[in-house]
């Protein structure tokens, strides 16, 4: 393999074709992988997260082929010079090198000897986080690093919990608890007989998009937490995000409305036959009708009719996610010291 260092974005915008085409061969085909989605994350540095950063993605090539990217960025965290994923740490939920499982061995051990020898790219550990509990990457990473006597310790962060899904609404609702499955019907049967016209949307306007980002923001913004977090710059990362993702076609933003005003939305990514749940916020006054949790019942549902194999409530522990059948999996932290 032939590895090249890219640090410019003109550079990095060029790859955008083949970058996509390998991440659906590869060992991780995550939306936070996304070509367009990272572009969107290093033009704000995670929407201001990184006070600054220098682009560091590594590409193996065999011949003229594409066969592994190591999406990379270099700054100072923690009074030290590391590399770690593009899309670290808050906003993206899951990370991971794209590349074949088959040329993962080969590929990790060509990037470590090109990241020892090379001239101009000064660092001092690789701090690699997010990486989903179970990944492959994690075992070649332990022992690339102890053959070459590097430092290696692996950290297990928080938990992300999923849902499997079986295709059929009630057959997933006979997979939870019953007080559980019986709370979600109710709910959603006293959403649809309220005298208030309740119903929901998945937004497919692009016309409409600016005005939808905009109401979801304000949604989520009644969390105070999460209004603290919506900085000007976040909100601009998150629109840059929301169009990209919306142009490539993996977007779903869905809205529950009561008599015509939006009451809860989902910000989500429909992707590689899963639903992503990304955000989502609820206007508190109709909280009587428990709209988030009634939004949510019919975007699972929606994800059985429409064959979606997989319900990821991705990190955090939340209590709902479990009272929608969730399971946990871990994200994961590698720290290797040279």
């Amino acid at each position: 393999m032939n590895y090249r260092l890219i640090n410019t974005p003109e550079d990095f915008k060029k790859l955008s074709p083949a970058w996509n085409a390998l991440l659906e061969e590869s060992i991780a085909n995550l939306p936070f992988l996304r070509h367009e989605y990272l572009l969107a994350w290093w033009d704000s540095l995670g929407g201001g997260e990184w006070d600054s950063g220098e682009l560091a993605i590594i590409t193996a090539h065999r011949g003229e082929e594409l066969v592994g990217i190591a999406p990379l960025f270099l700054t100072e965290h923690d009074g030290v010079q590391k590399l770690l994923f593009l899309g670290s740490i808050e906003i993206s939920d899951f990370l991971d090198f794209i590349v074949r499982e088959n040329d993962l061995a080969e590929f990790i051990h060509g990037l470590f000897d090109f990241l020892d020898s090379h001239a101009t790219l000064t660092w001092e550990s690789l701090d690699l986080q997010n990486l989903i509990e179970g990944s492959a990457s994690l075992t070649i990473l332990e022992e690339e690093a102890k053959s070459r006597g590097w430092g290696f310790a692996q950290e297990r962060l928080q938990p992300a919990p999923y849902a499997t899904l079986p295709g059929d609404f009630d057959e997933y609702l006979a997979g939870i608890k019953k007080k559980q499955r019986h709370e979600i019907r109710r709910k959603m049967r006293r959403s649809a007989g309220d005298e208030r016209e309740v119903n929901w949307y998945i937004v497919e306007d692009k016309s409409t998009l600016d005005d939808e980002i905009e109401a979801c923001c304000q949604l989520m913004a009644q969390d105070p937490a999460k209004q603290a977090f919506l900085t000007q710059i976040m909100k601009s990362q998150m629109k840059a995000t929301i169009h990209a993702a919306f142009d490539a076609g993996w977007l779903q933003l869905a809205f529950l409305e009561v008599d015509g005003e939006k009451a809860a939305g989902y910000l989500n990514f429909d992707y590689g036959n899963r639903i992503w749940v990304y955000n989502s916020g609820m206007d508190l006054k109709f909280r009587d009708l428990s709209v988030g949790w009634v939004l949510l019942g019919h975007l699972i549902q929606w994800a059985n009719e429409n064959g979606r194999a997989e319900f990821d409530f991705m990190r955090g522990d939340e209590r709902y996610k479990y009272k929608f059948g969730g399971v946990d999996r871990f994200v994961m932290r590698a720290k290797i010291v040279r």
